[in-house]
């Protein structure tokens, strides 16, 4: 079995669900977990995952944390060896999610509320690979910035799956479908 297939089996999505939802867990697409903010459809996820290739030991950094399931799965697919940081927009997700993993065994990620007027978290930066969960209007030049030379971006722009590699100064960028997902604001 590959290693996202793993980590999404090691990772159940009812533990990031609220209660009244835990029940559709299975279900194969977003669910609503307050605030105006969802769970994103798990084979979604998945594709998502497959794109930005985590290896053992990256340095993560994802935007749109939420209930904490995607800060996961990258902790289970870094290793401890590696980190995660979460980084989400509303305050009570920012810590329903970061109650949400500190029940899990992954104590190299965490999840803090996103900085006012800043995407991503720069002071930590550079990263391996940066997801993105929620779309941007344009490629988020900010987030370029903070990834490491060979990181990888995965962004939806438009409701097109985008993925960005850096190499040096160079950055090149290719599509990968069209998805739905709330507004990166």
């Amino acid at each position: 079995m590959d290693a996202v297939r793993s980590a999404l089996q090691a990772v159940p999505r009812a533990g990031f669900l609220p209660r009244h939802a835990r029940s559709r867990s299975d279900f194969d697409g977003p669910i609503h977990i307050g605030h105006g903010q969802t769970s994103s459809q798990p084979r979604t996820v998945e594709a998502m995952l497959r794109l930005l290739a985590v290896e053992r030991g990256d340095q993560i950094l994802d935007v749109g944390a939420g209930s904490g399931w995607t800060t996961a799965l990258l902790a289970e697919l870094t290793g401890p060896a590696g980190s995660v940081i979460g980084v989400e927009l509303v305050p009570q997700l920012a810590r329903w999610g970061a109650q949400n993993l500190a029940r899990t065994a992954y104590g190299w990620a965490s999840i803090r509320p996103a900085s006012p007027g800043i995407l991503g978290v720069p002071d930590a930066a550079p990263y391996d690979r940066i997801l993105v969960s929620a779309d941007a209007t344009d490629l988020p030049e900010e987030l370029v910035a903070q990834l490491a030379d060979g990181g990888r971006l995965v962004v939806p722009v438009r409701g097109t799956m985008t993925l960005t590699i850096r190499r040096g100064d160079d950055v090149e960028t290719s599509e990968h479908g069209s998805y739905r997902f709330v507004p990166l604001l």
